[in-house]
């Protein structure tokens, strides 16, 4: 009897099923020496087969597949397919009617969070409000230490569990706040800060929707926060890229000027204190957006494709 599990090399438990992954021992011995689980009698395992509680058919060998834990894995293919494709036409919709709307309570508190995480990362005390991030106007020692320790934190729980992308995940934003504190002037971190209320707003809405195919063994998936996430995401990005595509034709469309209870606005504060052409400030947030749009099709891709095969393993 093998000391591991044949799926996931998590140290065996004495139930017929991993706990960490959710294979069951036959199944996945099988299918790792001959193909396929139809062997799975044949194998030596810690229990027979017989004791699995899960009954045989298409969902019998799902842990397998989606080993996070999906309830129905066809169902959840379909679900990848349509979700962000559909959440990206009501966006726009709500875009089209309701544009006020959109932008308060759902735009508004993405495009504030990417002003203020931009300055966590490049040293600067900031919070979030509704209409307003309101920020240090220097750097300071408490907030990268709060940054570095939360990441760290972070890191070091996700390599306990070898969840091997969050602690590549970790390792990128310590490498950002590494750049934006230590290797940027006060300066530049500033402008960064304002360009990053539409900048790492998009960036943020992009990963909202992304989040739609990761964490399936949390609350994301079991609690639903996902369909919100995905929502949110989707309106907040249709918002702000629908804006910024349009200015590349009719300059007239630049949120130039003042916001009440604000101050100038962030395009007008680019091109007054920072020097930044028209030009300059439309190719710079379209090609965020576009970027976005790249990256987004691509995780869309890997997920309706892995729920794909899941759905085919399922049915088998």
């Amino acid at each position: 009897m093998a000391a591991a599990c044949p799926w996931c090399n998590a140290p065996r438990g004495s139930g017929p099923e991993c706990p960490k992954c959710g294979a069951n021992y036959a199944k996945a011995e099988a299918i790792r020496k001959q193909g396929r689980a139809g062997a799975a009698a044949a194998a030596p395992v810690a229990a027979p087969v017989e004791t699995d509680p899960v009954p045989r058919g298409g969902i019998q060998i799902q842990p397998l597949a989606e080993p996070e834990g999906v309830d129905d894995p066809v169902l959840e293919f379909k679900f990848c397919l349509a979700a962000i494709p559909a959440m990206l036409v009501l966006a726009m919709l709500f875009n089209a009617f309701l544009p006020f709307l959109q932008r308060t309570f759902l735009t508004m508190p993405v495009h504030e969070l990417g002003h203020s995480i931009t300055a966590w990362l490049c040293g600067f005390w900031s919070i979030p409000t509704l209409w307003k991030a309101i920020t240090a106007e220097s750097r300071g020692l408490v907030t990268p230490l709060a940054v570095l320790g939360a990441v760290g934190f972070m890191a070091w729980r996700a390599w306990t569990k070898e969840n091997w992308p969050v602690v590549a995940l970790a390792g990128a934003i310590l490498l950002l706040q590494l750049a934006g504190t230590l290797g940027i002037s006060q300066k530049t971190a500033t402008m960064l800060i304002v360009f990053g209320g539409d900048g790492l707003g998009m960036i943020l809405a992009t990963l909202l929707m992304a989040s739609f195919y990761f964490g399936k063994d949390t609350n994301l998936y079991k609690g639903s926060l996902r369909w919100g996430f995905v929502a949110i995401g989707a309106a907040a990005f249709v918002d702000i890229f629908s804006l910024w595509w349009a200015t590349r034709t009719d300059k007239g469309k630049i949120p130039f000027g003042e916001m009440d209870g604000v101050g100038h606005s962030d395009a007008t504060r680019l091109v007054d204190d920072y020097g930044w052409t028209v030009d300059q400030l439309v190719n710079r947030h379209v090609a965020v957006g576009v970027l976005c749009l790249l990256a987004l099709a691509a995780v869309y891709a890997w997920g309706a494709w892995r729920a794909w095969q899941a759905a085919q393993e399922a049915g088998r």
